[in-house]
């Protein structure tokens, strides 16, 4: 099953041939990784970091607070969260500099309210 591409025309499941879906993947893949070639272990770290703590902290997070947390210079934040949010990595940070959204959580009211399995509860961006 693996490499394979079927698609569905009306009651049957048809092969499609490599050579009609493998080009596609590979200029997908190219594009993703020239959007993400400039991020560092430290731009990923910071990232996931800001995604996860968001929901336990349920208000925006202050560079000073993740540098404290992963042991960074809040100097080093703020340059990787300016970054993150310039090259448009689904974060955003308010006038404060902290961090409100990071996809797929906010801090910021929205309509999709979520409650997650530990009891935290957030918003979803």
């Amino acid at each position: 099953m693996k490499n394979k591409v079927m698609i569905g025309l009306w009651r049957c499941m048809i092969d499609l041939p490599p050579s009609l879906w493998g080009k596609k993947v590979f200029k997908t893949k190219a594009k993703f990784e020239g959007m993400l070639g400039f991020m560092s272990q430290e731009h990923r770290l910071v990232h996931h970091f800001v995604v996860r703590e968001l929901p336990y902290a349920g208000q925006p997070l202050s560079p000073e607070f993740v540098a404290d947390k992963l042991g960074l210079p809040v100097n080093r934040v703020n340059v990787i969260l300016n970054d993150l949010q310039e090259h448009m990595t689904f974060l955003f940070r308010n006038s404060q500099g902290a961090v409100v959204w990071a996809y797929p959580v906010t801090v910021e009211k929205t309509p999709h309210h979520v409650t997650f399995s530990t009891g935290e509860q957030l918003y979803a961006a």
